[in-house]
């Protein structure tokens, strides 16, 4: 029997944010702009559920694709400094880079470069000991981590973040419809949000879909429920800084809150507690809340429902 040694095992998504603090969005055209110090920081969805996941007590372990590169070492120092076990092999192409225009109110504009080598994989042999060690896979919707879903043991429970999919580009459909969670934005959805939602339950193998609004809160569609519901925002606890990350961390506050196998409800709000610090910290993953804080934030009722750390 193989011992667990993982409580969340994340594939692939890491890379670095070039984050660029613009004094509006959208931004004018003109020859130049004078801006605050331009930063290099750790970012990508995969950096981010690994580095949320782990500030919350939880055994993190990272397979990916990094390039030999500074922006790979940047990246490679960064998650080893923080206790996030980290597996990794050469990127043909180079580390993903992200340059994020960010507002005054914390909104950003992100300008992605995948660097993606048609037909790179994650190596077998590189993320088969961690599957089949983890309580938990996460599974970042790079084409390098399409063909892993097979070789996830049973019982072996999955998610996935499909971010502002529009319901019908087929690069997202491995994952949407091969994971257990599926994880998503309202931005390009419209009216079809609810009809979107569905369709990843009926055509996949999804209990749970959690479409993100913002400010607006989340949408919530699980398998024992007559239909979708509607979860509020939290307060922010500071003022807004820089939107990054915040989807990265309600992820990571949901996770943390079905491996303590809380109820969805406070799964949920775990969630919408750990998107609203990140809207308050610069920088995409630097400052992810801790357990102590999620704790303090999720009050009384937290504390009852059996909030505990992970010892």
């Amino acid at each position: 029997m193989t011992t667990i040694q993982h409580d969340v095992v994340v594939l692939g998504g890491t890379g670095v944010d070039t984050t660029v603090y613009v004094p509006e969005l959208p931004l004018p055209y003109r020859d130049t702009y004078h801006v605050p110090p331009v930063v290099d920081r750790i970012g990508n969805t995969g950096s981010g559920v690994a580095l949320g996941c782990r500030a919350l007590g939880l055994r993190v372990k990272l397979v990916d694709l990094i390039g030999e590169d500074p922006q790979g070492r940047l990246v490679r120092d960064h998650l080893t400094a923080r206790g996030v076990d980290l597996a990794w092999a050469p990127s043909a192409a180079g580390t993903i880079r992200s340059v994020l225009l960010v507002g005054p109110d914390g909104r950003r504009l992100s300008l992605h470069d995948p660097r993606a080598t048609p037909g790179e994989r994650l190596p077998h042999d590189l993320y088969l000991p961690a599957v089949r060690a983890a309580r938990h896979v996460h599974v970042s919707i790079v084409g390098s981590c399409r063909h892993v879903y097979p070789d996830i043991p049973d019982g072996v429970t999955t998610s996935t973040d499909l971010h502002d999919w529009d319901g019908t580009n087929p690069h997202h459909e491995d994952f949407a419809y091969a994971s257990d969670v599926v994880f998503m934005s309202a931005a390009a959805l419209g009216d079809r949000r609810d009809a979107v939602m569905r369709a990843i339950m009926s055509r996949g193998r999804a209990s749970l879909v959690v479409c993100t609004d913002g400010a607006d809160g989340c949408h919530v569609l699980a398998a024992e429920w007559d239909g979708v519901r509607h979860f509020p925002a939290q307060p922010l606890p500071g003022p807004a800084a820089d939107s990054n990350g915040a989807g990265d961390a309600f992820v990571s506050g949901v996770l943390y809150g079905r491996l303590r196998g809380l109820p969805l409800e406070e799964c949920v709000r775990l969630g919408a507690l750990a998107g609203a610090h990140a809207c308050t910290a610069a920088g995409t993953h630097e400052d992810p809340i801790t357990l102590a804080a999620l704790l303090e934030r999720a009050g009384e009722d937290g504390q009852k429902n059996g909030l505990v750390t992970n010892g």
